[in-house]
């Protein structure tokens, strides 16, 4: 079985997000914070270097059985990455009310929170969890 490089960490997230050099990400990042934990009911754990992740499932594949973060967010350079880990396929009417984004499989894209509606956002990630948690064992 193969293992994963990205595993959770002690780092301390506040620290993490005082320590990011552009003040609109920083601000953003705060603001997910915020709402993820809200919407989650999870407290944030650093996941590698950069992902902020709450709750956790399991998953298999033809590789092995894996531990992964249930959703989460990285305040990248380029972009905040929210994390998806089912995919998009069942949320394509909840992704046209969020405004300027964009998405690959499992990672939707945000210039800045300012681009997007923030209740629209929160209203996605309700829907986003409950589906994770109806599909998998999710702690």
């Amino acid at each position: 079985m193969s293992e994963l490089k990205t595993k959770p960490n002690n780092t301390d997230v506040d620290t993490y997000i005082s320590r990011i050099e552009h003040p609109t990400r920083k601000a953003d990042a705060k603001v997910l914070l915020e709402l993820f934990s809200k919407v989650t009911e999870q407290a944030p754990i650093m996941w590698g270097d950069s992902i902020i992740g709450f709750g956790n499932y399991s998953y298999r594949n033809s590789k092995g059985e894996y531990n992964w973060l249930m959703t989460g967010f990285s305040p990248r350079k380029s972009n905040l990455t929210l994390y998806v880990m089912q995919g998009f396929s069942t949320f394509s009417d909840e992704l046209l009310t969020l405004g300027k984004i964009k998405h690959a499989k499992s990672c939707l894209y945000i210039n800045k929170l300012s681009d997007i509606d923030l209740n629209a956002l929160e209203q996605f990630l309700i829907k986003v969890v409950a589906d994770m948690r109806a599909k998998y064992q999710c702690s």
